[in-house]
């Protein structure tokens, strides 16, 4: 699998990625004239999605994932930073030009119901890119496509004729995944697919979407908070912590063996009900980070164990290994902690995260 990750090309190149939202000033700061405090959404991200990949997406409520989803689409212009999607850069297209560049990029939302709307049935839903992008006249034109896809997503034809308030979340799930890959897209940005979903259920969106991968060629920004998920479905994967990514690779080393402090902390927080108290690994400290008052050094500096006065300092991502391994630490190795009288054994952790 890494060799042919290594040789296939590259789809989405992010360099430099910054997204910062101004918050309210009081009436005091605005007669001094100070600068409005700014939510440092994305600031300086770095990303690479190879065609026919899933990168998976991971991090803290708050971190900035969403951000560079709906930068990645352009529903937001960057304040700075570049975004190459198939040989073009996307912030430098002119309308028309993104318009025919956004039908290889569709999205998966988080919410499937909410994102459908309640006035339109599956037919007009799922048909509604395939007339947006003139591929068919009107509703009734596309009407055998719209079939072919909703049975290519295990949704039978006659569910065609109902509104979404008829479908269960899984059945509302795949009407979304029916309408993102009408236009046989060369990426979907799919932002916490399964979280509104049953367990049982979220099997078998999962394997649905591994299935169109395969059959259609498709590459993955896959973005979620729940680790499993992204052990299972995702090649490499991308940690973020407070708008940075702090920590990338491929699934395998990253989880297997963390470089970053908040990573190991984030893969030790999974429950795994089967270790003893003095097995489980070391818990996050402190308060998430107020991204609206970051530190000038590493941003995960006052809740990391390993703190060094060198944290203080900026810390940018750097080499750290082969396979395109790249971390925001000063560390090249973390320490295993004392638990109970002995160090922690990293090999306790369960497979599969």
């Amino acid at each position: 699998m890494a060799d042919s990750v290594a040789t296939t090309q590259t789809l989405v190149n992010i360099t430099g990625l910054r997204k910062f939202y101004p918050l309210p000033r009081p009436l005091r700061d605005i007669v001094l004239l100070r600068p409005p405090p700014v939510v440092r959404a994305c600031d300086d991200v770095n990303l690479t999605i190879r065609s026919g990949e899933t990168l998976g997406l991971v991090g803290e409520s708050g971190s900035g994932k969403t951000t560079v989803g709906r930068l990645l689409l352009a529903l937001e212009q960057p304040d700075s930073g570049t975004i190459d999607f198939d040989g073009d850069q996307l912030l430098d297209l002119e309308k028309d030009e993104l318009r025919g560049a956004r039908r290889q990029i569709q999205w998966i939302f988080q919410d499937p119901l909410s994102s459908l709307n309640p006035r339109h049935s599956v037919l007009q839903a799922v048909a509604h890119p395939l007339r947006t992008h003139g591929e068919i006249r009107n509703v009734t034109d596309g009407l055998d496509r719209v079939v072919e896809l909703l049975g290519t997503v295990g949704l039978p034809a006659t569910i065609a004729d109902r509104f979404p308030h008829e479908l269960s979340g899984g059945q509302a799930q795949r009407v979304c995944i029916a309408r993102a890959i009408a236009l046989r897209p060369k990426l979907i940005v799919a932002d916490e697919p399964t979280s509104a979903l049953d367990v049982s259920v979220q099997a078998q969106i999962l394997n649905l979407l591994k299935r169109l991968q395969q059959e259609l060629g498709m590459a993955y920004l896959f973005i979620s908070h729940d680790l499993r998920v992204i052990s299972h479905l995702s090649e490499r994967v991308a940690v973020m912590y407070a708008g940075q990514i702090v920590e990338t690779g491929t699934t395998a080393d990253v989880f297997g063996q963390p470089r970053h402090p908040y990573t190991k902390a984030l893969l030790e927080s999974v429950p795994r009900p089967k270790l003893r108290a003095e097995q489980r690994g070391q818990v996050i400290h402190g308060e998430a980070l107020d991204v609206a008052t970051v530190p000038a050094g590493c941003r995960f500096e006052p809740r990391c164990p390993y703190s060094q006065p060198e944290c203080l300092d900026p810390q940018p991502l750097r080499s750290a290994g082969a396979k395109g391994r790249q971390v925001r630490c000063i560390l090249d190795r973390i320490p295993e902690p004392v638990v109970g009288g002995r160090r922690s054994v990293s090999g306790d952790r369960e497979e599969g995260v």
